[in-house]
């Protein structure tokens, strides 16, 4: 019996695994994260942790399922308020910036997934969650031409891979500073750039 910290249901612990293992991304190599790390963290035995994954890859498959929820979800939001295609590309654009800043080891996370040469469950949900992402994207685009705010001559896909390149140069930078939070300061500047691009003249 773990007489360190208080029994929870499974589903509670499952996500304080998750939030751990976020936390600890953001300050170190997440390959470099151990299941006793993990634990330590959460003031549990690794015995106590593995009642609840049968695997680290297990863990890690959790991670990346609780970062596509979340994210989808809360862009899925900001497309439902946004007045017009644009607006509502912009309203995904900073959206996604809060929540790196949020959550500043999900960036690391995820590239160190894309990294590995090995497939792994975790790898493949960020594989679908990047072509969600892009299929949501592809549509404010598309209706964005309809409404005559993006330019119809526009390639819909490279427009798509260039707001998520964007996103990706500005998460790279903030690592590279070694402050992800500085992201919010240069994303304004960042979709401005991106809109002129796309957008339909006058």
């Amino acid at each position: 019996m773990d007489l360190r910290t208080p029994k929870l249901p499974a589903e509670e612990r499952r996500a304080a695994t998750v939030e751990a293992v976020i936390d600890l991304a953001a300050g170190c190599d997440p390959g470099e994260i151990t299941t006793t790390a993990i634990a330590s963290r959460m003031q549990l035995t690794q015995g106590a942790l593995f009642r609840h994954f049968a695997t680290k890859d297990a863990i890690w498959e959790a991670v990346m399922g609780w970062v596509a929820e979340g994210l989808l979800a809360r862009i899925d939001a900001a497309i439902e308020t946004a007045p017009s295609p644009l607006e509502a590309l912009e309203a995904v654009f900073m959206t996604h910036v809060r929540f790196i800043s949020e959550h500043p080891g999900v960036p690391r996370i995820m590239f160190g997934e894309l990294q590995r040469s090995a497939d792994s469950p975790a790898k493949r949900m960020v594989r679908t969650l990047v072509a969600r992402y892009g299929e949501r994207l592809r549509r404010l685009i598309d209706e964005g031409k309809a409404r005559r705010q993006v330019s119809s001559d526009i390639d819909t896909a490279a427009a798509a891979m260039l707001f998520l390149s964007t996103m990706q140069g500005l998460v790279m930078q903030s690592l590279l500073s070694g402050d992800v939070k500085r992201i919010r300061a240069a994303a304004p500047g960042s979709f401005a750039l991106y809109a002129r691009a796309i957008r339909r003249s006058a």
